[in-house]
């Protein structure tokens, strides 16, 4: 499971074999979720505040989000994103 950002609790990782639209796993606690690169949360709950961290962090990194995944597509390695550091 190739994690590539973990902040304040939540975990963030992308998987080489999964379907489009680009997206992401997000796991805080017992909450699991999938997110978008573009709309947001489409399966599973979060708290709203993580929701609200993640959703800053994706418009800081949105370029890299999709880096990452046209390169998992490809079979390559994604590349750590650096972490949320301010709330």
């Amino acid at each position: 499971m190739p994690e590539i950002c973990r902040f304040f609790g939540v975990v963030i990782v992308m998987f080489a074999d999964d379907h489009n639209p680009p997206h992401f796993h997000m796991k805080y606690g017992d909450y699991y979720a999938i997110y978008t690169i573009d709309k947001g949360i489409i399966k599973g709950e979060m708290p709203v505040r993580i929701v609200r961290m993640v959703s800053t962090w994706v418009k800081l990194h949105k370029e890299e989000l999709f880096i990452n995944w046209e390169n998992l597509q490809k079979g390559i390695e994604p590349n750590v994103i650096e972490p949320l550091k301010n709330v």
